[in-house]
C-alpha cells in the first residue's frame, strides 16, 4: 500500500501543560480516542514517561497491534516510531506550541504504512479524515 504521510495542527484553548498531560497519559487513550482500543506502557524512563507503548486500533476492516517507542523534547516536542507488531511502519511526533498562557497549538505529523492491503474507499477516507478527527478528540480531551 505505501507509507501516507501527514500533517494537521489545531489549536486548543488549555495551557500547553494540560495537552501535554493528556497526550502523555496513554493509558487513558482508549477513553477519548475512538479507534484505540488498550494502550499499556511497557516500559517508562526515569521521570515516568512512557518510552515503549503497545496500543491495539480498531482499524475498521481489522484489529491491529503494534508497539511505538517514544523520545522527548519537552514541552516543545515529541516523537515516537515503530518498534514492533503488525504495521509496516509508523513514525511521527506532536509538536506543542504555547501561543498565550491560555491557548496551544498541537500540530501532528506522522506516516503510516500498515503493510497489508486496505481497499482503495476505506484508505482515502482514512488518509484524509483520521488524522484531523484524532485532533479533535485530543482538543476534546483537553479542554474537558
Amino acid at each position: 500500500m505505501g507509507t501516507t504521510r501527514q500533517s494537521e495542527a489545531i489549536e486548543i484553548a488549555t495551557p500547553r501543560s494540560r495537552v501535554l498531560e493528556v497526550l502523555l497519559d496513554f493509558e487513558s487513550y482508549p477513553s477519548w480516542s475512538a479507534p484505540i482500543l488498550k494502550a499499556t506502557i511497557l516500559e517508562q524512563d526515569a521521570e515516568g514517561r512512557g518510552t515503549r507503548v503497545a496500543f491495539q486500533l480498531d482499524m475498521k476492516i481489522r484489529t491491529v497491534n503494534y508497539t511505538l517507542g517514544y523520545e522527548y523534547e519537552l514541552p516543545e516536542r515529541f516523537s515516537w516510531k515503530l518498534v514492533g507488531g503488525d504495521l509496516s511502519n509508523v513514525e511521527g511526533a506532536y509538536s506543542i506550541e504555547a501561543i498565550d498562557e491560555e491557548n496551544t497549538r498541537a500540530t501532528c505529523e506522522q506516516a503510516v504504512d500498515p503493510g497489508f492491503w486496505v481497499p482503495g474507499p476505506i484508505r482515502r477516507l482514512a488518509e484524509s479524515t483520521a488524522l484531523r478527527s484524532s485532533l479533535e478528540e485530543l482538543r476534546r480531551a483537553a479542554e474537558d
